[in-house]
């Protein structure tokens, strides 16, 4: 592949859709030691960068094969780049989908006008199922990464960055199948051969981490980056980002979730778990990137609601500011209405409160109260427990998350 595919593919993509922002984050380069420009592709209408490639490679289809009908396998936002642009065009889709694929990206497929099997456990074996439908149809097969069509449209994201912000020093890129990383590493290297092309996967499937140095594979289990939980990255990628990628950092889950977090809290913006892994790999190995100009690739923001739920709950417990305690009082008139005014006094707010008399191993005359405070930090939380105790209430924590990431 060479530089004028991808700038012929933007031409393509320009007259679709404009541009995503590519914004300077003070905070988060405060944070990072550097300076972080984030390439928003979570803005764009389908929530992902992958319509980029899939409108590329639809608009190459000939007339019979648009008549017939087009099928992909996708853990979702592949899914959602193909229907929409097949929407558009007129062709009709399929998308096949493993089983454990959020509603949010299901839902949004059908939304979109596919047809959506679900099929398999895992994007490998949807994609046998993809292949036999493929067959039975007579339909043409969009492929998520490993396609030269597709690869094109994802390096229109390269282009974009550097018309915005010449002097890059480096390109931070998920990195699932390797189609996005691919395309970014031949536009970026061919417009600034001294720029580095980094990517980030997540520690439990470094797919292409583990391919380049002939290992062998340990991808599974359950991640938030379920965008880039690739097995096997494509051979055509990996062709590619042996030839063009500078360096690949495995980033672990804890890390994924707090930058989910910190998206949210710092951005004011909703980012998927593969969307967040190359900012996360910023403070996975921070000495790579001190002093530098980084753009980070933000691939997708299409995150199950539910998931974002607890991230930022969970995120609230390991800083301390919301907290679990166990407070032991006399099963007496006035001993809960003390209780709560000393937390009060010192500033908590009561989430939650059970009031346990029955089921608890203490006295008859003594019972159990489990604390939901919300505090300020972890900080304000033990001085509040300190006040309880002063105050005559066995208190204690009862449970407690370890403070994560680099960047809290």
């Amino acid at each position: 592949m060479r530089i004028e595919d991808i700038r012929a593919a933007a031409r393509l993509v320009s007259e679709a859709s404009p541009p995503t922002p590519l914004v300077h984050s003070l905070v988060l380069s405060q944070q990072a030691g550097c300076e972080v420009w984030l390439k928003l592709e979570n803005l764009r209408f389908t929530g992902s960068f992958k319509d980029r490639g899939a409108l590329v490679k639809l608009t190459s289809l000939t007339e019979a094969e648009r008549r017939a009908g087009v099928i992909a396998m996708s853990a979702g936002n592949h899914a959602q780049g193909v229907a929409y642009n097949a929407r558009d065009l007129g062709i009709p889709a399929t998308i096949v989908m493993p089983r454990g694929t959020p509603f949010t990206k299901v839902r949004g497929t059908e939304t979109l006008g596919a047809e959506v099997v679900l099929a398999g456990e895992s994007l490998a074996e949807a994609a046998e199922h993809a292949e036999k439908l493929q067959r039975e149809r007579g339909l043409t097969f969009v492929h998520p990464y490993d396609d030269p069509k597709i690869i094109a449209g994802q390096g229109t994201i390269a282009l974009e960055i550097l018309e915005h912000q010449p002097d890059i020093d480096q390109i931070v890129v998920p990195i699932g199948g390797g189609g996005l990383i691919s395309g970014v590493a031949i536009a970026g290297k061919a417009i600034s051969p001294d720029i580095e092309i980094i990517g980030a996967e997540s520690k439990l499937y470094p797919s292409m981490y583990q391919t380049l140095r002939g290992e062998e594979p340990t991808s599974g289990g359950q991640t938030i980056a379920d965008g880039i939980a690739v097995k096997n990255p494509g051979k055509l990628t990996k062709a590619i980002v042996e030839r063009l990628v500078d360096h690949i950092i495995l980033v672990d889950e804890a890390e994924i979730e707090h930058t989910v977090q910190q998206f949210i809290e710092i951005e004011k913006t909703v980012v998927e778990g593969a969307g967040a892994v190359s900012l996360a790999a910023l403070f996975t190995e921070p000495g790579r990137f001190s002093g530098k100009r980084v753009a980070v690739v933000v691939s997708g923001g299409n995150i199950d609601a539910r998931v974002l739920a607890s991230i930022l709950m969970r995120g609230l417990v390991r800083e301390g500011r919301l907290v679990r305690l166990r407070v032991e009082i006399s099963d007496a008139p006035g001993a809960l209405a003390k209780v709560a005014q000393l937390v009060g006094e010192h500033r908590g707010n009561i989430v939650e409160i059970y009031h346990q008399r029955l089921f608890q191993d203490v006295p008859v005359k003594l019972a159990e109260l489990d604390i939901v405070l919300e505090t300020r930090d972890r900080q304000h939380g033990d001085e509040i427990v300190d006040a309880l105790r002063q105050g005559g209430f066995e208190t204690r924590h009862l449970s407690s998350m370890a403070a994560s990431g680099a960047n809290g």
